[in-house]
């Protein structure tokens, strides 16, 4: 088994692994190595062929592969060392990990990890919709391989289950396939993303967005024939035929390494576990991207790894690692909150703030941080949305007392 030594070892080269990446080798890090086990570097972002990418962290306005083609190529010019078909099989001890490649095993000895491996949607059959399993069902990760990495038709009438983001780049997805969207579909009173999305995808391509729907059943032989949908609402039924349907959201982190590594997972998140200097809780193991905070956009996935970098650098050049950290609670219809846990003495959360999602649609609500008896900051917001990033900035930090009561994060209607 061949060892390679780095300095830092990154898993994942999407926006968050690559952002990472540049940053560390912007501040002086030696050997920098990205590992990711696909073909190509450049993470989700080059297999979505439509506007929209960079806007944050590039300041510009760019299609998914030239924004990933952007990453790569200043990884490339910065020294950056990325090992593509490379897979990290497991975790030999701290920081040092084990991994496969087309040249065989090896393992690698890093002085500091980085784990910046995404997120995935569930599938059908996590979401348990019954009925026949017919050819003709994709998430939109398989859709998206299908359609702008492989050329391949993906039927002629499709159904779109879900209305964020990812459900609107569906549509363009499809429509550049060449087939017709019938509908988006979701569950929930209204979509769950920006009217800029909306007016670029479904608007444009007169798309309906059903909304109050569930899918309850997918009919068939050998390809699908027709779904059907029961209004959450009044339990009335209808069905659309179409020969496609596509599930898009309900996320997950790919947590699978970060789990066999022994770090402690989130429960609510499900991914690893961190504080707000995006650290584990394996000393020297870092995370940073949608492997904590799924879904975001890829841009703030990016400005997550480019964070992740500058925490991982102080590490690097002090060896200081926090062991105390306050944990961050909650209950619904707060889903989760990232980063979880506080560690005390540090004033600055990932870009200015931490992150939560909400369960359900809520209507001029109070968002409210306290300590014990003490309100430390509050916010009335208009209306919060499911699968829409609700940001709550760090300025109330320094109010936090080290030895003192869990953070509760609440959220109430009047």
């Amino acid at each position: 088994m061949n060892t390679l030594n780095a300095d830092v070892l990154i898993v994942g080269a999407g926006p968050a692994g690559l952002a990472a990446a540049i940053e560390l080798r912007r501040l002086g890090a030696g050997r920098v190595m990205v590992a990711d086990r696909e073909q190509q570097a450049g993470g989700i972002p080059r297999h979505s062929n439509h506007i929209g990418f960079g806007i944050r962290d590039m300041r510009r306005l760019l299609t998914g592969p030239a924004y990933a083609a952007r990453y790569v190529s200043m990884a490339e010019k910065s020294g950056v060392d990325i090992h593509t078909e490379t897979t990290i099989t497991g975790w030999q001890d701290g920081t040092c990990l084990t991994a496969t490649s087309p040249n065989g095993l090896m393992r690698i000895e890093a002085r500091a990890v980085v784990l910046a491996t995404g997120c995935r949607e569930r599938p059908r059959a996590a979401r348990l919709i019954p009925g026949s399993r017919p050819q003709g069902v994709f998430t939109t990760g398989a859709l998206q391989n299908f359609v702008y990495l492989h050329y391949q038709k993906v039927g002629k009438r499709a159904v779109v289950v879900g209305a964020d983001h990812v459900g609107f780049s569906a549509v363009m997805t499809l429509r550049h396939a060449g087939a017709e969207v019938a509908a988006l579909v979701t569950d929930l009173p209204r979509h769950q993303s920006f009217f800029q999305y909306k007016l670029i995808s479904a608007d444009r391509y007169r798309v309906p967005v059903l909304t109050n729907m569930k899918v309850t059943r997918i009919t068939g032989r050998r390809r699908v024939e027709a779904i059907e949908l029961t209004n959450v609402v009044d339990g009335s039924a209808r069905e659309i035929e179409c020969d496609t349907v596509v599930f898009t959201g309900s996320w997950i982190p790919d947590y699978e390494l970060a789990f066999y590594g022994g770090l402690a997972i989130d429960p609510a998140l499900k991914g690893p576990r961190v504080n707000q200097r995006l650290q584990t809780s394996a000393k020297g193991v870092f995370a940073a991207g949608n492997v904590i905070h799924a879904a975001e956009t890829a841009d703030v996935a990016a400005l997550s790894g480019r964070y992740a970098a500058r925490s991982v650098m102080s590490y690097l050049n002090t060896g200081a690692w926090e062991t105390a950290a306050l944990p961050i609670e909650f209950d619904e219809p707060i889903a989760w909150v990232s980063p979880g846990l506080i560690a005390p003495g540090s004033f600055a959360a990932p870009n200015g703030s931490f992150t939560l999602r909400v369960s359900r649609v809520l209507e001029h609500p109070t968002l409210a941080v306290w300590q014990g008896e003490r309100r430390l900051w509050s916010k009335v917001y208009r209306r919060l949305i499911p699968n829409l990033p609700v940001y709550v900035p760090d300025g109330w930090l320094p109010q936090v007392e080290a030895g003192g009561d869990a953070i509760r994060i609440i959220l109430s209607q009047s």
